[in-house]
């Protein structure tokens, strides 16, 4: 079946490779021990409450975004107001890879993506939290 779109996902992430900085979930393992990088887990609260969360990671749902980090918005959440790299993460790293692509694009200074997401975290031997809904 021929897709009837103009741009696939595969290219988007391609094209997202190209743009943003990533690190492997291990090295994320020992950058999250940096006082100056915030974890920023974009992924859905029903994946934090199945699977957990990585410890003092701040969760920012993929569908607000934008909105949180954009100081002219009226969601706007501070933390992304600090001098920080932010370190985006989702399951396996492709939400996360688009996401820390638009925010690159929207002028946030410090992006990047952890590739292998969530997953990779875990196999990396990073520690993991039960999720309370404490953001």
């Amino acid at each position: 079946m021929t897709s009837p779109l103009k741009l696939g996902y595969k290219a988007l992430l391609a094209d997202a490779e190209k743009e943003v900085q990533s690190v492997e979930a291990a090295e994320a393992v020992q950058l999250a021990q940096n006082g100056d990088v915030v974890i920023v887990d974009i992924r859905d609260p029903r994946e934090l409450e199945r699977e957990g969360r990585i410890p003092g990671s701040f969760h920012a749902p993929r569908g607000m975004l934008e909105f949180w980090v954009d100081p002219e918005s009226p969601y706007f959440k501070p933390v992304f107001g600090e001098d920080k790299t932010f370190i985006l993460h989702c399951a396996s790293g492709w939400r996360s890879l688009l996401a820390a692509q638009q925010l690159q694009r929207m002028g946030l200074p410090k992006v990047v993506n952890m590739k292998g997401g969530f997953s990779g975290w875990k196999q990396a031997g990073g520690p993991v939290e039960a999720w309370g809904k404490k953001d």
